[in-house]
């Protein structure tokens, strides 16, 4: 039996007792925003850079939250005493409210759900395959809850033997649904899309990584048959090596060395 706790308008609840009307325009018009954080030895990692993306993302959607950022501290904090997971991931999310014609926003309700999350340390040897797809997320500086085109997209992604989707608009590289994109050149350059794209939080740590040629950039599609190395990065997934993309090797179809050494340096920051 699942005993978790989560909070909703700031009120614990038992997560199997977690209520949201249908009048709510999350669930009417898929209209919210979120972020999601790791907790790593019972600390939340990064915890004012993902406040600050909700707060940033709440505001450019004109949803007004509730809690401040101290109350929204304590409310974390809070919960994870309840459940008492060292390990894990907490989910930020900010709905439309209960709108009275469906359409309009309505004093927003702010959820805060916790699950356990355990980092997969053999994942970066396997690498990932990615199927590029001509796309451009609507509102991409925002984390929203709209991933309709990335669901969508999951039996192309299979049929592919990939394991996800890579978004370029018109040749030019954007990221992956729940990831950022980068690439390594032939001269070491860490490149990365600089536009229309969210800016994730590993992301936001690597640009300011000393020692390393690391950029943003625009990046196209071709760059990718010139690229030494390639990898992702995100909160779950910490530092990824892209092995192939549309079934062609990037590099020589393994982990590259700058991807490795990128990656003990995201995991020794993060804790």
């Amino acid at each position: 039996m699942n005993n978790t706790y989560a909070a909703i308008n700031n009120t614990f609840v038992a997560e199997t007792e977690a209520r949201l009307l249908i009048s709510d325009l999350a669930i009417q018009r898929g209209y919210g925003i979120f972020d999601y954080l790791r907790t790593v030895n019972g600390q939340p990692a990064f915890l004012d850079d993902h406040l600050d993306r909700f707060y940033h993302s709440a505001a450019f959607m004109n949803l007004p939250v509730q809690a401040d950022r101290a109350q929204l501290k304590q409310l974390i904090h809070g919960l994870m005493e309840k459940n008492n997971l060292p390990h894990s991931g907490i989910r930020l999310t900010l709905t439309g409210g209960y709108s009275e014609n469906g359409y309009t926003p309505a004093q927003p309700n702010l959820l805060v759900t916790q699950a356990p999350f355990i980092f997969d340390k053999n994942a970066f040897s396997k690498g990932i395959r990615l199927v590029t797809h001509n796309f451009q997320r609507q509102l991409p500086q925002v984390k929203t809850i709209d991933y309709l085109q990335a669901i969508y997209l999951q039996p192309h992604i299979a049929e592919q033997q990939a394991d996800d989707v890579l978004y370029h608009h018109n040749n030019s590289l954007r990221e992956c649904p729940r990831a950022n994109f980068f690439i390594v050149t032939a001269n070491d350059e860490v490149l990365t899309p600089a536009h229309h794209v969210l800016k994730g939080i590993t992301r936001k740590k690597i640009l300011a990584f000393s020692g390393l040629k690391v950029k943003e950039a625009d990046i196209q599609l071709a760059d990718l048959a010139n690229a030494r190395e390639a990898f992702i990065t995100s909160t779950t997934k910490e530092v990824l090596p892209v092995l192939n993309v549309d079934g062609r090797p990037v590099g020589n179809g393994t982990p590259g060395r700058i991807t490795a050494d990128i990656y003990e340096r995201v995991l020794a920051l993060r804790g």
